[in-house]
């Protein structure tokens, strides 16, 4: 069980994810890889849900500050005028491959923010987070498992 508690744990924190808790949970514990995949992608799908739901909370909690009130609608304005045209075209799936896409930097945190902004709707931010993490959580394991030598490095063996 405190596998489990430590791979749910990498997985909820910012910038790791299950880009870190997927060969932590394969290298690092006795868990099965189907397990740990599976935990990881239940635990990183909650997790965008909860940070677009927490985001909504936030900001409105944030902006009866009129001074963050304003700062926020001009950040928000300008990011959507760059992005709109993409946006357009693209809509949930930008974010599904943004999402997807294990680089540093993308993930549900920052999906979920960008959703937020651009203005995605939470049933259509919950299929690109289900989408997009199953596809990180495939590119991840099949990484993980096909190069099992390269990630060894990163693992200290006891």
């Amino acid at each position: 069980m405190a596998e489990i508690l430590q791979i749910i744990m990498i997985t909820f924190l910012p910038l790791l994810e299950l880009r870190a808790s997927i060969p932590f949970g394969i290298f690092g514990t006795d868990l099965n890889w189907k397990v740990v995949f599976i935990i990881c992608i239940i635990s990183n799908i909650v997790i965008g849900m909860l940070i677009f739901i927490l985001l909504d909370w936030l900001i409105k909690l944030l902006t009866i500050i009129k001074p963050v009130e304003i700062v926020w609608n001009k950040y928000v304005e300008k990011t959507r005028r760059k992005i709109h045209r993409g946006v357009e075209k693209y809509g949930e799936w930008a974010v599904i491959l943004f999402i997807g896409i294990p680089l540093p930097g993308s993930g549900v945190y920052s999906g979920a923010l960008a959703s937020f902004i651009i203005g995605l709707n939470f049933k259509k931010f919950i299929i690109a987070d289900i989408i997009g993490v199953l596809i990180a959580g495939v590119l991840v394991t099949i990484a993980s498992l096909t190069g099992s030598e390269i990630f060894s490095i990163f693992i200290k063996i006891m």
